[in-house]
């Protein structure tokens, strides 16, 4: 097509257009007045526009635009936008991640530029963008996402926020820079966030949805900023435990295990009861997010600087302190710790006699949540944090030393706890907290295969029947119960029941969060499952298992770079983490990229060290690359670790060999085997047989069906 002549005033359009984005803009043309853009035919074939909208050119700056020699001053809507994962894929696959970032590069520079916006900078692997309307700057960041999530998906966050800005030749400068990169921290690959400004602007847009995430505090900003998502279809809205992990509450702590300062080193499995039971009275308040023991727990011994500790964890209040035992008296020094500065935000030293203990443990939990929760009550109706669990003080000493045993995790020290617990239950059989640690340690030992399942889980179950029979409102014997209907009677519905008796006494811990996530897993809630497994890992951020726990919950849904982004990020925290290279080998089993299964499985089964262990998913991975002469020799070492092991159960690891080999009647021999063994660990193996895409195959056999309808799961 030809275009028309154009008036002078068209002309000085495009020149204007020229000047304000600094490039030359496509080629136009021109109907009547209306001008619009169209690709030109020389451009890469990443993308094709049969034709680009209908869009005016930008005007000269309006008059609340300050221009100096040296810097511009604007109003502007702000766009950050950042590749995620890029650094990893790059360690992974070089050639991969430069064809996503020159991908990404590519959109962002004919997209932004079409809706009226300029690019001022590039860093790393990703953009600083501006526009002249909010409204513009949405629609951009909406069409940029629908076309990245297109193939080959590139995983991009973006944060808008409008506002006074001042930018020269060296970049853009002002708050309102700064609160657009802090949105843009919030959000997560395939999500638009933008800030109260930027929804006053697109409110009454009707082609532009939006979801409240709500107001956050946000470092180096004064006011606290109300952040939305852009709900339009096909764009990620972030969960709230991923907005909580993001954002850090000012309502999050971590307790740090107190140093024991007693003469006896042997008291420090008091110095670890105190800092743990006030960990713990800490997660039964609503509000207030409490780091797990196991992360906080890891900085013991260690002389880290305490905004590392609250950056690592996520956290706004650190508590420190040391107890000192001497004969009947104490000392506890506490000491509540601002973690983004390090500032003390108050020190109290709590002398009296071990008597007290369970008041200056309410004293202290108190005082913290008058610093983390909004108006609380600190007058003479003040709710107790922490009560007297037991009077008499000799069975609390020994259930603290069980505890300190129970938390060593080796089945020696598990077996230490058992007795410890045992002799303060007689001491005081009315005291509930023995009975409850007394069927976690069951639980435990019949999982690990320790004690015959039939037999530990009856004395779990015994234990914590007790423990709610002595205390009803004690959640955690809630949780435990939930415990042993999930794991070993495949109770379900029973296991949710319990589950949400625990919660409703506000317990807030990640094994309850985990444990629910597992629960939805099993019943293919797929996206509620990511959520509490998320919410696990906010609870618990140094947990490697936890890491892995969300990695299969991503899998399950189908989110396999989110799955394989949570594995490397556990294998970087450690990289004698064994489970990540089987949990990668798995999710690379179900992209049916073998080469690469095979890769992270052979790695997998050499850190075991054994040449017997380790080999059921590295033959069904041989198998399902046609390396079938491996794949056997894996099956005869199977086999023969059956013989001289004929003790160890390995019902779970023939079955997902022989479906690799598609011997489905063995396969199926041994999943019904796994299914009347009832063994803890076995119930989340079926799960992973169950929901992971691998096996379809088996799935379609009616035997599958008929299996999983004893086990009271439906699966599609």
């Amino acid at each position: 097509m030809n275009a028309p002549s154009a008036t002078r005033n068209q002309y000085a359009g495009v020149e204007m257009y020229k000047r304000y984005m600094g490039q030359n803009p496509p080629k136009v043309v021109y109907h009547a007045t209306i001008t619009t853009f169209r690709e030109g035919n020389d451009l890469p074939n990443l993308l094709t526009f049969e034709r680009w909208p209908k869009a005016q050119l930008m005007t000269e700056p309006a008059t609340d635009t300050k221009a100096s020699s040296n810097l511009t001053r604007q109003l502007a809507a702000v766009m950050f936008a950042d590749m995620t994962g890029y650094t990893a894929l790059m360690q992974e696959d070089e050639q991969k991640a430069k064809m996503l970032r020159d991908r990404q590069r590519y959109i962002l520079e004919k997209l932004i530029p079409y809706y009226n916006g300029k690019i001022i900078q590039y860093f790393g692997d990703g953009t600083l963008s501006i526009f002249g309307s909010a409204i513009d700057a949405v629609r951009c960041g909406i069409e940029i996402q629908a076309e990245l999530q297109k193939d080959p998906k590139v995983s991009l966050r973006i944060g808008l926020h409008s506002g006074d800005i001042a930018y020269d030749s060296q970049g853009v400068y002002g708050d309102s820079v700064n609160l657009a990169s802090r949105i843009e921290a919030l959000s997560v690959p395939g999500a638009v966030l933008v800030s109260d400004k930027i929804f006053d602007e697109i409110k009454n847009q009707v082609d532009i949805q939006t979801s409240m995430l709500g107001k956050f505090s946000l470092k180096n900003v004064k006011r606290q900023v109300e952040v939305y998502a852009i709900a339009n279809k096909g764009l990620v809205i972030p969960s709230s435990a991923q907005i909580s992990v993001k954002s850090g509450s000012d309502k999050s702590i971590a307790v740090l295990p107190f140093v024991n300062m007693s003469a006896d080193p042997e008291n420090e499995y008091f110095s670890d009861g105190i800092s743990e039971e006030i960990l713990n009275a800490l997660t039964h308040v609503e509000g207030v997010q409490v780091t797990a023991r196991s992360s906080s727990f890891s900085f013991k011994g260690k002389n880290e600087d305490i905004r590392q500790i609250g950056t690592k964890l996520g956290v706004s209040r650190l508590l420190s302190g040391s107890v000192r035992k001497a004969g009947k008296r104490m000392r506890i020094t506490a000491q509540l710790i601002n973690a983004a500065d390090g500032y003390h935000i108050w020190s109290e030293v709590y002398d009296s006699d071990l008597e007290d203990i369970f008041q200056v443990q309410d004293e202290i939990s108190l005082k913290i949540l008058n610093r983390l929760k909004e108006n609380f009550e600190t007058g003479p109706k003040k709710e107790q944090i922490v009560k007297p669990a037991t009077d008499n003080l000799d069975a609390y000493n020994l259930y603290l030393k069980g505890r300190y045993h129970w938390n060593k995790s080796n089945p020696e020290d598990i077996k230490k706890a058992i007795k410890t617990f045992e002799e303060a239950v007689v001491i005081d059989p009315g005291f509930a907290l023995p009975y409850c640690a007394l069927s976690y340690c069951y639980s435990f030992l019949g999982s690990s295969g320790l004690v015959p399942p039939a037999e530990a889980y009856q004395k779990a179950k015994d234990n914590t029947l007790k423990a709610i029979e002595l205390d009803p409102n004690h959640a955690e014997s809630h949780l435990s119960l939930a415990i042993i209907k999930f794991y070993h009677n495949w109770d379900f519905e029973g296991a949710e029941a319990s589950l949400k008796k625990a919660e409703s006494l506000s317990l807030n811990s990640s094994l309850v969060n985990q444990v629910h996530g597992w629960l939805l897993i099993s019943r293919g809630d797929f996206e509620s499952a990511i959520e509490k497994m998320e919410k696990a890992v906010h609870l618990d951020p140094l947990s490697l298992p936890l890491l892995s726990n969300l990695a299969d919950a991503y899998a399950f849904a189908g989110r396999f770079d989110d799955a394989l982004a949570q594995y490397d990020k556990a294998v970087e925290m450690d990289p004698n983490f064994r489970r990540g290279f089987e949990g990668r080998g798995m999710i690379y089993l179900a992209k049916k990229e073998y080469d690469k299964a095979i890769i992270n499985f052979e790695q997998y089964h050499k850190m075991i060290g054994h040449p017997l262990k380790g080999v059921s998913s590295l033959g069904h991975a041989y198998a399902a690359a046609g390396q079938m002469d491996k794949a056997f020799e894996c099956l005869d070492k199977l086999k023969l670790r059956e013989e001289q092991e004929p003790n160890v159960i390995l019902h779970m690891d023939f079955a997902f060999l022989y479906s690799g080999l598609k011997e489905y009647d063995k396969a199926f021999y041994h999943l019904n085997k796994t299914y009347e063994q009832r063994i803890g660990i076995a119930c989340l193996g079926m799960i992973f047989c169950i929901r992971y895409p691998m096996l379809n195959e088996l799935k379609a056999d009616t035997r599958f069906r008929d299996l999983t309808e004893r086990m009271g799961i439906r699966c599609n």
